[in-house]
């Protein structure tokens, strides 16, 4: 089963194009890239098939995927959630790691973005831009109110990593009090030495803040993926005017 697709009109780049998988076909090639990124190369722990990553919600969700051109490889993915499928499927994926209310309980409506990947040759080019560039599109075409999702960060020896990029998002983005989430299970340490302080954000959770996006709340530890999960809300009316109208004139131009 997959998800009904919308349709979403990509003019195709000289390079990567972005599109919704279509088929139980395309729907793979995301998993399979995400088994990539997540089983070879981080360690993750994954309740699957051998090559895939795949789970019970992937057939509530639908999935977005990066390709390059010229090969027709998937180099990037990400599924989202409307808040009528996460109705059928009975919960969002975020309440399994946060208590949600503050979330669920918005008035708009909702879309939650996650198991977010690029390849590795990849992560230094426009993919994760090309990738945002069709949730832009998505959001605009059925007017999504908000937007949010899991971005992982790692969690480093006896979590300090994760603590120190805690100490930078406290400083640039986090969310006011009524917006907070409680995780269900929380860092093992949120004290960070004096030498460190605080930490580079990661690719993912870096767009996210530079679309205007706020952390809410303290992260969740995720021992099966060796990362720890901070929920990240973007409300579409106070998108950064700036990145908004960079990832829409990529949807357009290709």
């Amino acid at each position: 089963m997959v998800a009904s697709a919308s349709a979403l009109t990509v003019k195709r780049g000289e390079r990567l194009f972005v599109e919704i998988a279509t088929s139980e076909q395309e729907v793979r090639e995301a998993q399979r890239l995400r088994y990539r990124v997540f089983a070879l190369e981080m360690g993750a722990k994954l309740d699957s098939a051998e090559g895939v990553d795949s789970d019970a919600l992937d057939d509530y969700c639908q999935h977005l995927l990066v390709r390059e051109s010229k090969s027709g490889q998937v180099v990037g993915c990400t599924r989202m959630l409307s808040d009528e499928d996460a109705a059928r499927f009975g919960r969002f994926y975020s309440e399994g790691e946060f208590e949600l209310s503050a979330i669920t309980g918005l008035s708009g409506r909702l879309l939650e973005v996650g198991r977010t990947c690029i390849a590795p040759e990849f992560r230094s080019g426009s993919a994760i831009a090309v990738l945002w560039s069709g949730l832009a599109g998505l959001i605009q075409m059925h007017g999504y109110d908000y937007l949010f999702g899991c971005a992982s960060v790692p969690l480093g020896e006896n979590d300090i990593q994760a603590a120190a990029i805690m100490n930078r998002l406290r400083r640039q983005a986090m969310a006011p009090e009524e917006l907070r989430v409680t995780p269900r299970a929380p860092l093992l340490t949120t004290q960070v030495p004096d030498d460190i302080l605080d930490a580079p954000l990661p690719p993912l959770l870096r767009t996210y803040v530079r679309l205007g996006a706020k952390a809410c709340g303290e992260p969740c530890r995720d021992p099966d993926f060796g990362v720890a999960d901070v929920l990240m809300l973007l409300n579409v009316d106070a998108l950064n005017p700036a990145y908004s109208r960079h990832f829409l004139d990529r949807l357009s131009n290709g």
